[in-house]
């Protein structure tokens, strides 16, 4: 008789990862535990998209009220507060922290941080459990980098930076990915001046060099963002209320002086829970896995942001499908990753989907584009918006390879792109495909006739 352990798979983490795998390993019956050290349903749900999507929602419809000269805007108010409130009902809503969820799927819940003992055993307080297999869904942490004075200055991140509930008069935001854009953004939407500063020689600079020129236009001239790239924050100081906010441009250091300072600085797997013991290899990038996500310990796996790769609520969900998937059928089945879109949801918002240009380049691989300006569209007459672009990649045969799209709606505009290039469709089928006239989807359907007539 083999060894008896307190559970046939037990998941660290309960974010979408690590809830889509044991979710699926309950429905085969399996004997499911699942340890969260903070919030069940883990940051994406309780933390970032869900009151991201609020709080963006709340300035952004400010911001445009705030704009159109047809209302009267002397009594055009708002309460900060209760828009933090909505975020947090928002997030009960949508069952974020809620326990109930796993345990009506008989998964017992193990609140705590969870350390291994060895590679069948962790501890979790003061109590051990075991468990014939493990998935590590254990996510990811703020990023400091070598900023110095972090310990001694109080800042915000990305969790607390979107519930404030006075209004800073100058905010300092360090870090110009997705993150600190939709940050800069909803600061400078409700009114607050705001400094972006970046260490790369432009904002998003995951994303192509147009998507960085537009946002950092639409930033400066329409929210009167300061955008800094090529600036790199060395130290943070404070004198009582007063932060100052040390960075060096080339090889000279300037201070800027701010009531409010935000590190959106990245982040970075959490490893810091005696995987050592367990005889888990892993890198500072992450956790090293096969493409099955089993780890070099053959009993455990590991899925999500836990790999130290580019992730998302979408990927991650679906990281722990397949893998429960494999496990309960026995099977190795392989993973797609076409088709999954990067968003950030700025105003306007970026989808990226497939391949970007750098990283046809970094492939040496060829490609023909077009890039579709909103202002050409009937949409941006009747929505008197004109910044943003539709880009398509496609190779020599049409077969489209990805698309950059910068736009109200951006993520929607990409799906019909998204499934283009999950099945392979060429800029043909998307052209003869009926768009609304007057949506900025129209454009795609422009863009990719443009494509067609379009040579290497």
């Amino acid at each position: 008789m083999g060894k008896k352990y307190d559970f046939d798979y037990l998941v660290i983490g309960s974010g979408p990862a690590g809830t889509a795998a044991a979710l699926n390993l309950a429905k085969a019956k399996k004997h499911v535990g699942i340890v969260e050290e903070r919030y069940f349903g883990g940051t994406n749900l309780n933390t970032r998209d869900v009151p991201y999507a609020v709080a963006l929602d709340f300035a952004h419809t400010y911001f445009k009220i705030s704009a159109l000269p047809e209302f009267n805007h002397q009594d055009l108010s708002f309460s900060l507060p209760s828009s933090v409130s909505r975020q947090l009902k928002t997030i009960i809503e949508s069952g974020g922290n809620n326990q109930k969820i796993f345990e009506d799927a008989g998964i017992t819940c193990i609140n705590g941080p969870a350390n291994f003992l060895d590679h069948n055993t962790i501890a979790v307080q003061d109590q051990k459990y075991t468990a014939a297999n493990f998935i590590l869904a254990t996510g990811s942490s703020l990023k400091t980098l070598e900023i110095s004075g972090t310990d001694l200055v109080s800042y915000l991140t990305p969790e607390t930076a979107i519930k404030i509930r006075r209004l800073p008069k100058l905010a300092v935001v360090v870090g110009a990915g997705s993150t600190g854009c939709e940050i800069a953004s909803y600061y400078a939407e409700l009114g607050i001046k705001v400094i972006l500063i970046e260490s790369s020689s432009r904002i998003l600079p995951n994303e192509d060099k147009e998507v960085a020129e537009t946002l950092s236009e639409y930033f400066t001239h329409e929210l009167g963002i300061m955008v800094l790239p090529g600036c790199k924050v060395v130290a943070l100081e404070q004198d009582n209320s007063v932060k100052r906010i040390i960075f060096r441009n080339a090889n000279t250091e300037k201070v800027v002086h701010a009531d409010c300072v935000v590190l959106a600085t990245g982040s970075q797997p959490i490893l810091d829970y005696g995987l050592e013991n367990a005889g888990v290899k892993y890198k500072n990038s992450g956790i090293i896995t096969d493409k099955f996500f089993q780890t070099s310990a053959k009993n455990i796996y590991a899925i999500g942001d836990a790999l130290g790769k580019a992730s998302s609520t979408e990927l991650a969900d679906y990281e722990g499908s397949i893998l429960a998937s494999n496990l309960i059928n026995k099977t190795k089945n392989s993973v797609n990753y076409q088709g999954f879109i990067r968003q950030t949801k700025t105003f306007p918002e970026i989808a990226t989907v497939g391949l970007n240009e750098d990283d046809l380049t970094k492939r040496d691989r060829k490609y023909k584009k077009v890039i579709l300006k909103l202002e050409e569209l009937p949409a941006s007459k009747i929505h008197d918006f004109k910044y943003g672009f539709i880009k398509l990649l496609a190779d020599k045969n049409n077969h489209l390879l990805g698309a950059t799209i910068v736009a109200p709606n951006a993520e929607l505009i990409a799906e019909e792109i998204a499934i283009a290039i999950r099945h392979n469709f060429t800029a043909l089928e998307i052209a003869s495909t009926p768009h609304p006239f007057n949506s900025y989807n129209y454009g795609v359907k422009l863009a990719a006739k443009a494509l067609l007539s379009k040579k290497k």
